[in-house]
């Protein structure tokens, strides 16, 4: 719940100090439980995830769990052709600007005679968490996948969380748009376990 505070009020920084106590004991709590959900992660692998994935979204994973090809165009082709369009253009947009952001290797060779330089490499695989909760952000894939494609990664995979089983249709029409190689349909601490 929203607490309104007065930074010109007498006891604003009793207030203020409360408030942080406040939010530290929850994070303290939060972090509790992430910790013991990534521990069962590791121990128990996807058998956890699958369980996790059900009490907090309400879904019973297939044993494969990575959505098909045919999965992810299916729900790819409920995309308004709008937005599709829209987001085509931001692909683009956003491909651009990183191409012109892309470190370039160098080498030359000092008065002393030592060649120095340096080397860039990309992650050859990534890892993107596409929130899918309460609310779908499809720019959140173009956002993150492009950079990552420009780089070279030569692997991505994305998490998201599909509440109830519902599969943001904007978010896989992204998703295909910017050649996301696999996607989960999970979200919270396990996806990232």
């Amino acid at each position: 719940m929203a607490k309104l505070l007065h930074s010109t009020a007498p006891d604003f920084s009793v207030m203020f100090s409360q408030f942080l106590a406040q939010r530290e004991e929850i994070a303290g709590d939060v972090r509790g439980v992430v910790s013991d959900i990534l521990a069962q992660i590791r121990a128990h692998g996807d058998d956890a995830l699958i369980e996790y994935t059900q009490k907090f979204d309400r879904i019973r994973l297939p044993s494969g769990i990575a959505l098909t090809q045919s999965q992810i165009a299916s729900h790819a082709a409920k995309c308004d052709s709008a937005v599709r369009e829209a987001l085509t253009l931001a692909a683009q947009r956003i491909y651009d600007f990183h191409v012109t952001q892309k470190p370039q290797d160098t080498s030359y060779t000092d008065d002393a005679g030592v060649k120095l330089g340096v080397r860039w490499r990309p992650i050859s695989d990534v890892g993107l968490y596409v929130p899918g909760g309460m609310a779908s952000y499809p720019s959140s894939v173009l956002m993150n996948a492009i950079p990552a494609k420009v780089a070279g990664a030569q692997r991505l995979v994305m998490v998201v969380p599909t509440p109830d089983g519902q599969i943001n249709a904007a978010v896989m029409a992204a998703a295909q748009i910017a050649q996301i190689d696999e996607i989960y349909p999970i979200g919270g601490a396990q996806a990232v376990g």
